[in-house]
């Protein structure tokens, strides 16, 4: 890779770190991990986007924020959706998920493997870190999300699931 292919991906990672996620826009796609790869042959530039989950209404949302942010900035890009591997919690960045705890979304506990072995995770209350909580839905504001309520502070809040 040139130098100034290498300096333009650099600075189309920077851009992309300002474009939220629709549905949590505390975090940006490269906070929640969706944005895998970034190229940028020139004059060509695509963007790999991996959807959270198969059918996830944002995916469609997420590509045209993208685009229309880049094109701002002078850049025409394509977006190529990444299927495999399939995205993971455990991609969220660390800065993701304390802006997630800041938000009041407490972040996926451990990682994804451990949810799929079905794990029993003590889920901390982003408020004030007490893990004597309790599951009120497996469904919160959107699929990915669901409803707590904490036992110490009594404040509901979401979780963000470990997918």
């Amino acid at each position: 890779m040139s130098a100034a292919a290498n300096a333009g991906e650099q600075r189309i990672w920077q851009l992309l770190a300002d474009v939220p996620d629709p549905e949590i826009p505390v975090l940006s796609v490269v906070d929640l991990g969706i944005v895998r790869w970034v190229r940028a042959d020139e004059p060509q530039v695509t963007v790999g986007v991996a959807p959270t989950y198969t059918g996830c209404p944002a995916t469609e949302v997420i590509a045209a924020s993208i685009v229309a942010h880049l094109r701002q900035h002078g850049i025409e890009p394509q977006i190529e959706p990444v299927l495999s591997p399939p995205w993971t919690t455990d991609w969220i960045s660390a800065a993701g998920r304390e802006k997630l705890a800041q938000y009041g979304i407490a972040p996926p506990a451990g990682s994804s493997k451990a949810a799929l072995t079905g794990e029993d995770l003590a889920i901390a209350c982003p408020r004030c870190e007490s893990t004597t909580t309790s599951k009120v839905s497996e469904f919160g504001s959107t699929p990915c999300k669901a409803s707590y309520k904490c036992g110490d502070c009594l404040e509901p809040f979401e979780y963000f699931k470990c997918i």
